[in-house]
């Protein structure tokens, strides 16, 4: 053969599923639609042939076995893709039940045989061929592979593009017949988890073109099938050096010099801090200021709806605004059966609809609780396939995170994700002369400088402003900072009690001792003492004094 023979591609009309399939159902190619009870094959088949049956390309619905005609379409037609004009048209029905329980599987062949000579149709659906199966073992008739292969030439023949849709058993995929024939195999599967119902298919087969491996969601609403294809791997390629990137501003002046300038145009930074620490505010600063530069923004979030979100936010009076404008889209996300692949394509949708540039995600934690629990078992590797789709669209992110606050551990994101992101902002509480404050530090921004330091910051009717650095105190991150002293070692803050951690130590700046802190308070009549009790300096059983001697200062 000299010549490559190209095979045409159908559209299927199902949203996501061209893409699974490689391209499109090949033209002239034999496939099989299986599945359990209830998972959409049916649906499916009509909303294929719907799609793609035309005067120049007519189409066969074949049932057998299963629901008249008559009432499935009574069912179908509530669905948006069914178009009553095609019935007839170029659409024709025919139920061969009867047929097949008087005469068996020779009389079912002579009809559809008879029916594709008269009708000469391009497509041909058979439903349901896995009763053609059931009643042939059922009456013992050995010629079943016969049969398949008799009605698959005749198709085939004919220049048809055929579905042969049916109940099947995963284990019957090794030793029917049908299988090995087919050049098509689409699954579908349902699935129960708690309260929540998943639905996925695969594209077990698909001769001739590369098609999307792995399970990918599926939802049935009224404009039926939807399929929501796995996202690709996040890697993505440079497509700008780092040094070359531009800086999108936070709207806080003080942020925004901690930060090197801003953030990089095209990163990913999550926001993490306990509940109140002010994450909404500075994601929602962000993106108010982007607007302020002609660049639109997109709000998803998880835990309150949209009109919720605008009255409790800071400016919710501009934050409205901003919205009729049309440079601002909130995207409300909050069903408990979600997956992060229906979630990446809603906000790529908003994305493209308003053309944003910042994108912010309030938040992680909602997000996790609004995922069918199938999907929060593998929440990380969900959202590190997010991450990177949502890179790979072009836009800056700033995502929400709660992090439960410890201080004898250093957290920086909750399930361990921290490295999944190009930047992290950390907000904690201490305590500061007595009142409860609030600090911010940049503790990641991958491939740029930035400051080390931590600042205190408080939440206004404007927003979020940066007050001084904490330089001169030490021990802020335990919640309980004490002020260090020249040419003295650390003491803590008078009224305030160090919490002990094993792995916390005291290195004294007048010799090499090394001594290991526990907690310390005495009573006096005035109150808590200042200043811990004097630690000497032991040695082992001899008694001398040495570098390496360890004291304990007693509770």
């Amino acid at each position: 053969m000299s010549q490559r023979v190209d095979i045409k591609k159908l559209p299927s009309g199902v949203p996501g599923l061209d893409e699974v399939l490689g391209g499109g159902i090949p033209e002239l190619s034999f496939n099989l639609i299986a599945g359990g009870p209830g998972s959409g094959k049916t649906t499916l088949a009509q909303q294929i042939m719907f799609a793609t049956a035309s005067p120049e390309r007519p189409a066969l619905f074949v049932t057998i076995l299963g629901e008249p005609p008559i009432k499935m379409l009574r069912y179908q037609q509530q669905f948006s893709f069914f178009d009553a004009t095609k019935i007839s048209a170029c659409i024709r029905f025919l139920h061969l039940g009867e047929a097949l329980l008087s005469d068996g599987l020779e009389k079912v062949l002579t009809a559809v045989v008879s029916e594709v000579e008269a009708a000469n149709p391009k497509l041909v659906f058979i439903d349901s061929f896995r009763a053609v199966i059931r009643k042939a073992t059922e009456s013992g008739q050995t010629e079943l592979q016969s049969f398949v292969q008799r009605l698959s030439l005749h198709l085939t023949s004919w220049e048809a593009t055929t579905f042969l849709i049916g109940e099947y058993e995963a284990a019957e995929a090794d030793s029917n017949p049908v299988f090995t024939i087919a050049d098509g195999i689409v699954w579908l599967s349902q699935a129960t988890s708690r309260n929540s119902i998943v639905r996925k298919v695969q594209v077990m087969k698909m001769r001739g073109q590369g098609q999307v491996p792995g399970l990918h969601t599926v939802k049935i609403s009224e404009r039926g099938l939807c399929v929501y294809p796995r996202l690709p791997n996040p890697d993505r390629p440079t497509t700008q050096r780092l040094e070359h990137r531009q800086r999108r501003k936070s709207g806080i002046a003080g942020l925004d010099e901690m930060l090197g300038g801003g953030i990089p145009a095209g990163y990913s930074v999550m926001i993490v801090g306990p509940s109140g620490s002010g994450k909404t505010t500075l994601s929602t600063q962000f993106i108010r200021e982007g607007i302020e530069h002609g660049e639109p923004g997109l709000i998803a979030v998880f835990e309150k709806r949209p009109d919720e979100y605008l009255t409790t936010a800071n400016n919710s009076e501009k934050l409205s605004e901003l919205v009729d404008s049309g440079m601002l889209k909130m995207l409300y996300l909050r069903p408990l059966d979600l997956s992060v692949d229906e979630t990446m394509e809603e906000i790529a949708a908003a994305v493209h609809a308003i053309g944003a540039k910042r994108v912010a995600i309030d938040s992680l934690s909602g997000f996790e609780l609004a995922l069918a629990p199938s999907f929060r078992d593998d929440f990380r590797e969900s959202l590190y396939r997010m991450v990177g789709a949502l890179v790979r669209l072009g836009v800056t992110v700033v995502m929400t995170a709660e992090l439960v606050e410890s201080y004898t551990e250093l957290r920086l994101s909750p399930h361990g994700i921290s490295f999944l992101t190009d930047g992290i902002i950390l907000q904690r509480y201490i305590e500061l002369d007595g009142a409860l404050r609030k600090l911010v530090c940049v503790v990641k921004m991958r491939g740029f400088d930035h400051a080390k330091e931590m600042k205190l910051y408080d939440i206004g009717p404007d927003g979020i402003t940066i007050g001084e650095s904490l330089a001169s105190y030490r021990g802020l991150l335990t919640g309980a900072p004490w002020r260090a002293r020249d040419g003295q070692p650390s003491t803590p803050i008078r009224g305030t009690k160090v919490t002990p951690s094993r792995s916390s130590y005291w290195y004294s700046s007048a010799s090499v001792r090394v001594t290991r802190t526990r907690r310390w308070a005495r009573d006096t009549p005035t109150g808590i003492t200042s200043r811990p009790p004097t630690a000497s300096c032991s040695s082992s059983a001899s008694g001398t004094r040495g570098p390496d001697a360890v004291t304990r200062i007693a509770s």
